[in-house]
């Protein structure tokens, strides 16, 4: 499904097992390579701690990159679901260590709320791995729900993750 004009969306990007850093830009390139999707700018990478999960996780290297899309919010959920899973991410539990993981933070300025897609991503003012990179990149986008931009909201996190 098109949509006619483009919108600008945000997607967080993150590794915590094998070369994190060559799964981050074999992501990119996948993302860079399909149909509908342009990456207009990319954050540098940080490491923070694996939030969530097992005690012993590896840390997590997080970045954040800013898409102009001409596909529906569903269907940039599904195309980062299928770049996961052609990189070797495979579900089984909630928080576990990954290859890769790719989450829509947010679709132009919408507020989405369906079974398989949430956007703003409902935990992203809470987490400074998610925050950081973005605010590199959109300091001053405004969070569709909190009207609060990024910037602010990194700002007024608390120190932590």
């Amino acid at each position: 499904m098109r949509s006619h004009t483009p919108i600008t969306a945000y997607v967080a990007l993150g590794s915590n097992l094998g070369d994190r850093q060559a799964n981050l830009s074999a992501a990119l390139l996948r993302i860079k390579a399909t149909e509908g999707i342009s990456v207009l700018a990319v954050s540098g990478s940080i490491e923070t701690p694996s939030v969530g999960g097992p005690k012993d996780a590896p840390p997590f290297l997080n970045a954040a990159a800013r898409l102009e899309v001409s596909i529906g919010s569903h269907a940039l959920l599904h195309a980062m679901l299928d770049i996961e899973q052609s990189l070797g991410r495979v579900r089984r539990d909630k928080w576990e260590p990954r290859l890769i993981d790719l989450d829509v933070l947010l679709y132009g300025d919408q507020i989405i709320s369906s079974q398989e897609l949430v956007v703003p991503h409902p935990l992203m003012h809470e987490r400074r791995f998610v925050l950081q990179p973005l605010a590199e990149i959109a300091p001053h986008v405004v969070h569709p729900v909190l009207q609060m931009s990024i910037a602010g909201l990194l700002e007024n996190l608390s120190s932590g993750v």
